[in-house]
């Protein structure tokens, strides 16, 4: 149980695994009371107090669990597959309120982390924090100079704006690549190359900030942290 006093929106955030954010909009719309009132802008709470987020009370604080997860292709990040296989099959039931933060499509492997903390989620995938994300890549042809160029420096306009990301050739091969971003829109970087006729045949994220994959088996997982 967290014993501590702290600000309302972290201990919001705490108890709904909602960020911090998503914690300030809730009070700003009056959705949060303590003790049945609304609370001041910064106001300190803790356990003793009774808060409500739309007049339901917040459960007791529960440990923050986040897993780093090798993440093997034909594998959906949602509790929904559709008839498909989810991350969660991989998973025991005691995990399955974990949520994925990045999400990798279908075809893609590598490094996923799941977590029951928003804060630390959002802090790790809004663009304003600028969290480097590493991948290697293999291309179904070799990638021409001047292509390695657009993406490299001028960008490549999708859809929703331009994509631009660092390259580093594997092993002098043309069609494997490193790829390192800032960035991390929707199936960006298969858009990218595909928008310049290549296929992404492999994607593998082994990088997201601080976090690294290093020598996980595919579907394998360990706890980073559980902390009350």
């Amino acid at each position: 149980m967290y014993s501590v006093r702290m600000r309302i929106n972290k201990f919001v955030a705490l108890k709904t695994g909602m960020s911090r954010r998503a914690a300030d909009t809730a009070l700003a719309a009056g959705r949060i009371l303590v003790d049945g009132l609304a609370p001041t802008a910064g106001q300190q709470v803790d356990d003793s107090h009774v808060v409500t987020l739309d007049s339901k009370p917040l459960a007791m604080a529960v440990a923050i669990q986040t897993l780093i997860m090798n993440k093997p292709v034909g594998y959906i990040c949602s509790r929904d597959g559709q008839g498909g296989r989810t991350v969660y099959d991989l998973l025991p039931a005691t995990y399955h309120h974990l949520k994925p933060v990045g999400r990798l499509d279908k075809n893609s492997s590598g490094l996923l982390l799941m977590t029951n903390d928003g804060e630390f989620a959002h802090q790790l995938t809004h663009p304003k924090f600028e969290k480097l994300k590493k991948y290697k890549i293999a291309l179904h042809k070799d990638l021409s100079r001047e292509d390695y160029e657009k993406i490299t420096k001028a960008g490549v306009m999708l859809g929703d704006g331009i994509s631009r990301f660092e390259l580093e050739m594997i092993n002098k091969q043309p069609k494997e690549w490193k790829v390192e971003m800032k960035e991390g829109r929707n199936r960006q970087i298969r858009r990218t190359f595909e928008a310049l006729d290549y296929g992404v045949v492999k994607l593998h994220r082994t990088n997201i900030g601080p976090y690294e994959l290093r020598a996980l088996k595919p579907g394998d997982y360990h706890q980073l942290s559980n902390l009350s």
